[in-house]
């Protein structure tokens, strides 16, 4: 099997999921929070060297106040936990998104945690919070605009390569490809440059639910797909 180098998932259907047991939508994102460490782990057996999840979007502060907070607990305590998970992993942790936007505490805790990971290098483990691509677009922008402003480059001197390496996502491969649970068929504002010649996957299983076997399936049907990146050969 030609395994992907770098897969992109969106957490998806954490709230429908628990609904359909009679839970509130609080519980199926404690599961769903669960089942990363699963798939991490699943990915890292597979040979998939990079994974990138969308955790939580620009767009969720919207959500009722109690799930938000559910949420934010969620991720400091996952981000606690992680610390003990990189070296059995051999897992490098990442963190992408408007990082100013979170508690204080959060953004101490995504540092340590970036520096004490970067010894791993078995998997990279990037996940977007706070995080939106037209958002990452506009500051990528503005910090090249910023250069453009000061004199350290001339309009000439924008490239795809040079902009890219003002996203979040600068040093990591694009995603080969992007898998959506949940049902949903769409990419709600993720990685809108990066997944330029992603190949989508999508699944009715919900993500509390995806296991190794659906991983599995998807890297499975990627490989069997002819990858010719928008060029005729």
């Amino acid at each position: 099997m030609n395994v992907p180098e770098h897969v992109a998932i969106i957490l998806d259907g954490n709230g429908r999921w628990a609904k359909s047991k009679g839970m509130p939508r609080t519980y199926g994102h404690t599961v769903g929070s669960k089942n990363v460490e699963t798939i991490v782990r699943a990915a890292y057996d597979i040979g998939i060297k990079y994974l990138t999840v969308y955790a939580f979007s620009t767009e969720n502060w919207a959500r009722p106040k109690d799930e938000v907070s559910t949420l934010m607990k969620l991720l400091r305590d996952y981000l606690k936990s992680c610390m003990k998970t990189c070296k059995t992993n051999n897992m490098r942790v990442r963190v992408i998104g408007d990082k100013k936007g979170l508690d204080p505490d959060i953004q101490e805790r995504i540092c340590e945690l970036e520096e004490y990971s970067a010894q791993f290098d078995g998997i990279t483990f990037t996940i977007a919070i706070n995080y939106g691509g037209r958002d990452e677009l506009v500051r990528a922008i503005r910090r090249v605009a910023v250069e453009v402003k000061s004199g350290e480059l001339t309009p000439e001197d924008i490239t795809a390569e040079l902009f890219t390496e003002r996203l979040d996502t600068a040093g990591l491969p694009d995603p080969d490809l992007l898998i959506r649970p949940g049902g949903e068929k769409r990419i709600s504002n993720y990685l809108l440059w990066q997944l330029a010649y992603a190949e989508f996957y999508f699944t009715d299983v919900m993500w509390p639910e995806f296991s190794k076997e659906d991983l599995l399936k998807a890297c499975e049907e990627y490989s069997n797909r002819q990858r010719r990146f928008g060029k005729v050969k």
